[in-house]
């Protein structure tokens, strides 16, 4: 399992025990310290309960602060700490599932999985959000090694139009124009790749383009 997703599973438990650990400490801290002061600690353990709950508990043994039997709204003032913060909690949770880089991520641990199904569902969910050319791109690559040609091919002109600037698209689009026997449109695309700013450069896949456009010159 990626360490990503495994982070994800784990956040959430982590997130209610350290709010349980608090709300305690809150209880707590009411019968022997003023309500701001019990704030204060319940806080702190929030957000570093394995730090703050050791020094507490030793400040407790240390000073051996009086307990106060009768604390004005005892159980409900923790009862409605622990349930604003589970709820808050709970919505931000409903909020990061249901977003553009949630879906992309869970798109990115479908990929390491080979499970293109799942990929291609959360690149369509994140592109119902917010449209964007390199999640066009994403996606397109995704149904191309699902062989879906020609879903592959519309998505790739469409990040194309939307301002992608990958050169590789020419590249992908002349593979599976070829597969689909459109070979005047897969030569077009092999020639642009091979006019492209990448072939300015050292690429591999140039010397495979120029070998196609060669071959499909050749054959016409």
């Amino acid at each position: 399992m990626p360490a990503g997703e495994l982070f994800d599973l784990v956040r959430p438990a982590a997130v209610v025990l350290a709010t349980l650990l608090s709300t305690w400490i809150l209880a707590s801290a009411r019968r022997r310290f003023s309500l701001h002061y019990a704030f204060l600690w319940a806080g702190l353990v929030m957000f570093l309960p394995l730090v703050v709950i050791p020094i507490y508990l030793a400040i407790l043994l240390v000073w051996h602060f009086p307990k106060v039997e009768h604390v004005k709204h005892r159980f409900t003032v923790p009862a409605v700490y622990l349930a604003m913060l589970l709820g808050i909690f709970a919505v931000y949770q409903y909020r990061d599932r249901h977003s553009v880089d949630s879906h992309l991520a869970q798109a990115s641990f479908a990929k390491v999985s080979s499970d293109q199904v799942t990929a291609i569902k959360e690149y369509r969910a994140a592109l119902k959000l917010e449209d964007n050319a390199h999640t066009h791109k994403l996606l397109a690559v995704s149904l191309m090694e699902a062989g879906y040609e020609n879903e592959a091919i519309e998505e790739f002109r469409i990040a194309e139009a939307g301002g992608e600037t990958d050169d590789s698209i020419h590249l992908h689009l002349g593979h599976l124009l070829d597969k689909l026997n459109r070979k005047d449109e897969a030569l077009v695309e092999y020639q642009r790749f091979v006019m492209s700013k990448t072939c300015f450069e050292v690429d591999e896949r140039c010397d495979s383009a120029r070998e196609m456009l060669k071959v499909r010159t050749e054959t016409r």
